[in-house]
């Protein structure tokens, strides 16, 4: 596995990129909004909490970067024809994307299998990965108008190597490893879009403390502080990197 965690970004590396970000009303999307727009992208913000992106607009506004755009969208929820209608709005704002971040999913429950709701598995396989493959064939064409596009798949340690009791979250993470990598295939000698997968590693979200509620978050890393390989992936520095498994962090 490659490790771009000590990445040093140029100021302007992003700049006249635009970039959608899924989950960006919240931690690590939150912050990685942020840091692509200071670094000069329009950064797109989709979330199911228009709230929430306001005010992760607002926080983009006063650094002084490429005003954001919000588009509000439920994972859960949205069927084909939504990520169509986003794909056309999309287009006619902005006429392509260079990269998407795909950042938002749920936890479930960490519970043996025998026991897992049904239900409840049902919504971490549509949020963490039916609805973000959905949104993928959706924006396909608009990352083809750009010269150097960049999709990240946000992976899991349970993704990569099955764990027990972490259920549905640890499948919808595997199935999203592979689809990565089909993809990226298809798209290596077809394509100037790029596909790799990361894992932020043990990182100080709400997620995290969901998962782990007796962990000291103190000991933790926070988003902030693993950029890094977020920046290196989406910039144009990591070029002609495709089918790759990162890590944020070290020690992950």
């Amino acid at each position: 596995m490659l490790c771009q965690f000590d990445y040093q970004a140029p100021v302007d590396l992003l700049a006249g990129r635009v970039i959608l970000v899924t989950g960006a009303g919240d931690g690590i999307g939150r912050v990685a909004a942020r840091t692509y727009a200071a670094h000069g992208a329009t950064v797109i913000l989709l979330g199911r909490t228009i709230s929430k992106l306001e005010a992760v607009y607002d926080e983009i506004e006063a650094l002084g970067a490429p005003e954001p755009a919000i588009y509000p969208l439920n994972l859960e929820g949205a069927a084909w024809p939504d990520y169509m209608t986003m794909a056309d709005k999309l287009y006619e704002a902005f006429g392509r994307l260079d990269g998407v971040l795909h950042n938002a999913g749920i936890l479930g429950r960490i519970t043996p299998v025998q026991s897992y709701n049904p239900e409840l598995w049902q919504q971490v396989m549509q949020i963490n990965f039916n609805g973000p493959v959905m949104l993928q064939q959706a924006v396909l064409s608009l990352l083809d108008q750009s010269a150097d596009a960049s999709v990240i798949f946000t992976s899991s340690g349970v993704g990569r190597q099955g764990r027990a009791f972490w259920g549905a979250y640890a499948a919808s993470k595997a199935a999203t490893e592979n689809f990565a990598q089909v993809l990226s295939q298809e798209l290596e000698n077809t394509s100037a879009i790029r596909v790799n997968t990361l894992n932020p590693g043990a990182t100080r979200t709400q997620m995290r403390s969901n998962a782990y509620p007796a962990e000291n978050p103190a000991t933790l890393r926070a988003p902030e502080d693993i950029m890094g390989t977020y920046l290196y992936l989406m910039g144009a520095d990591s070029k002609g990197v495709t089918g790759q498994q990162f890590n944020a962090q070290p020690d992950r």
